[in-house]
């Protein structure tokens, strides 16, 4: 398979420019909001969060990149591109669920959610290639922690 630089930037690229969209719906609520509220003692810095989630929405750019360089072998393409659509928006909208609207509990309903087509996307994606679906094992890592740090903060709140 030849590499093609442009497809390659261009699916990191979605994938950084949701980042931008959730940091958007994050930033002010990190600054106010979210210092105010009660959160479990494992929770970790603040200054942590921005390169985890760098990092993993680039390596989700990857293996989308590495999906669509197989597109024309896919009879399902566009179910394929439609999981990841999905994962995509609902990982924005739950920062701007929890961040932006602070609906702790809706924001609780809606990462399960989340985690379950994360699952599935990463599914889809190693049935293509191998290597998107395992880059998609610490993304549904971090993504668990997440969820249990939401029912946590949940529950104190």
């Amino acid at each position: 398979m030849k590499f093609k630089p442009v497809a390659f930037v261009i699916n990191i690229a979605i994938t950084l420019g949701v980042s931008a969209l959730g940091s958007w719906a994050t930033i002010q609520s990190v600054k106010t909001w979210y210092r105010t509220i009660n959160k479990p003692s494992f929770n970790p810095p603040d200054w942590l969060f921005g390169p985890v989630w760098t990092t993993l929405y680039v390596l989700i750019g990857i293996a989308a990149y590495l999906v669509w360089v197989r597109r024309d072998k896919i009879i399902h393409f566009p179910r394929t591109v439609a999981i990841y659509l999905i994962q995509l928006i609902l990982n924005l909208a739950w920062s701007f669920i929890f961040f932006y609207l602070h609906e702790i509990g809706f924001a609780l309903a809606e990462i399960i959610l989340l985690l379950i087509i994360i699952a599935i996307n990463g599914l889809v994606f190693y049935k293509i290639n191998k290597w998107a679906g395992l880059i998609f094992i610490p993304y549904f890592l971090w993504v668990s922690f997440a969820t249990i740090l939401t029912y946590n903060i949940f529950m104190l709140n």
